[in-house]
C-alpha cells in the first residue's frame, strides 16, 4: 500500500513538473514571438479627420492635439479615457458632431497618440499638468472639458487648482463613485507597496513589452472593448486600438495603467467635493466602476447633475448619440 502511494505521489509529481515546464516553454516561447514578430511600429493614422498638431509642454513633453477653430465661441476639449488601448477615437463622435459649431479640441495624452511615449514615471500629476499646460498654451480661454472614465479625475484636479480655465466639466462614465472603504488611509498604504510591488512585475524590460502584446491583440482588444458596449463594438474601433498600441513606447502608460498606479485616493471627497465649476455626470452602468455614491453627490452639491443614458455601458456617445447630445447641449444652455 504504501508502495502504491508512494508510486502515486511520483505520478503527481512529474504532472507537475510538466505543467510547469509547458508554462514556462510557453512564456519563453510568447516572449521570443513577440520580440521577433510581432510588428510594434504600424502605420498609425490619425484618429480624427483633421491633421494633429504638436506642442511643447514644460512638463509633459510633447503633446499632440486636434482642433477644429473654424467657429466662435466657448471652445470645447475632449479628453479621451486612459487604459490599455486608448486614444482619441473614443471621443470622435463628439468631436464630428460638435466640429464646425464651436472650436472644438482634442488632446492626445501622454503616453497615447501622437504625443510623446517615452519611458518615464506616469502619474496623475503628469496628466493633470499636461491638462493644465494645453489649454493654458494653446486653448488660452475658459473651455467646456469633456472627460471620459478616469481621465474625469485629472480634469477635476485641473479644475479646483486652475479654475480659470475650465467654465465647465462634463464626465462621461467617470471613476471614483464607489463607496469609501473603512479604515481607507490605512488600507491606501497596503495598496501603494502592493500596486509599487505589481508594476515593478510588470514592467521588467525583458517581458513588459510581451506581456503588453497578449493584452493588446485582437482577440483581447474585442473582449475588453465589448464589455463597453450593449451592441456590437465597431470594427473600425477595434481596428484603430489594435495599430495605436502597436506602436514604439506604446506599453509605458498602460503598465502604470494596469498596475492601479494612475487612480487618486479618495477622490470623490479630494477633488470632486472641491470643484466649484457646473459638473455633469453622464452614466448608466460600467463594467469598470460604479456609481454607488453618485446620488448622494448630486443631492449634496448645487454644481453637480447628472443624467442617465440607457442602456448604456460605458461610451453612451457611440451608442446612445441623440440622448447624449441633448444632455450635453441642454447643459451648457444652462450655464450663465
Amino acid at each position: 500500500m504504501a508502495k502504491g502511494s508512494k508510486n502515486v505521489g511520483k505520478g503527481v509529481l512529474w504532472t507537475l513538473v510538466g505543467v510547469v515546464s509547458a508554462f514556462v516553454a510557453g512564456v519563453v516561447g510568447w516572449i521570443i514571438y513577440s520580440w521577433k514578430y510581432i510588428q510594434h511600429n504600424l502605420q498609425l493614422n490619425p484618429a480624427l479627420d483633421v491633421e494633429p498638431v504638436d506642442f511643447q509642454s514644460d512638463h509633459a513633453g510633447r503633446m499632440s492635439y486636434y482642433c477644429d477653430s473654424s467657429c466662435s465661441g466657448v471652445p470645447i476639449v475632449l479628453l479621451h479615457s486612459i487604459n490599455a488601448a486608448s486614444s482619441a477615437f473614443e471621443v470622435k463622435p463628439i468631436f464630428e458632431r460638435f466640429r464646425g459649431s464651436r472650436p472644438v479640441y482634442v488632446l492626445d495624452l501622454p503616453g497615447f497618440g501622437f504625443s510623446d511615449r517615452t519611458n518615464r514615471v506616469y502619474n496623475p500629476f503628469l496628466y493633470q499638468t499636461a491638462i493644465f499646460e494645453f489649454l493654458r498654451d494653446v486653448v488660452g480661454q475658459p473651455a467646456d472639458v469633456v472627460t471620459l472614465s478616469l481621465t474625469s479625475e485629472f480634469a477635476g484636479a485641473t479644475a479646483v487648482h486652475h479654475p480659470e480655465l475650465i467654465r465647465s466639466l462634463i464626465m462621461i462614465s467617470p471613476t471614483g463613485f464607489e463607496p469609501l472603504k473603512v479604515r481607507e488611509v490605512t488600507e491606501r498604504f497596503k495598496k501603494r507597496g502592493a500596486k509599487d510591488a505589481l508594476y515593478s512585475g510588470l514592467s521588467v524590460g525583458l517581458w513588459n513589452r510581451p506581456f503588453f502584446d497578449l493584452v493588446s491583440s485582437r482577440p483581447s482588444i474585442k473582449y475588453f472593448l465589448n464589455k463597453n458596449f450593449e451592441g456590437v463594438v465597431p470594427d473600425r474601433m477595434v481596428d484603430y486600438a489594435y495599430v495605436t498600441t502597436h506602436q514604439a513606447g506604446a506599453e509605458y502608460a498602460p503598465t502604470y495603467f494596469l498596475s492601479g498606479k494612475l487612480f487618486t485616493p479618495a477622490v470623490r471627497e479630494t477633488v470632486y467635493r472641491l470643484i466649484t465649476q457646473p459638473v455633469l455626470v453622464i452614466y448608466d452602468r460600467d463594467p469598470y466602476t460604479n456609481f454607488e455614491m453618485l446620488p448622494l453627490m448630486l443631492k449634496e452639491l448645487e454644481n453637480w447633475h447628472g443624467v442617465r443614458i440607457c442602456p448604456t455601458k460605458g461610451l453612451p456617445h457611440w451608442e446612445e448619440p441623440g440622448k447624449t447630445w441633448e444632455a450635453m447641449t441642454t447643459f451648457w444652455e444652462g450655464i450663465a
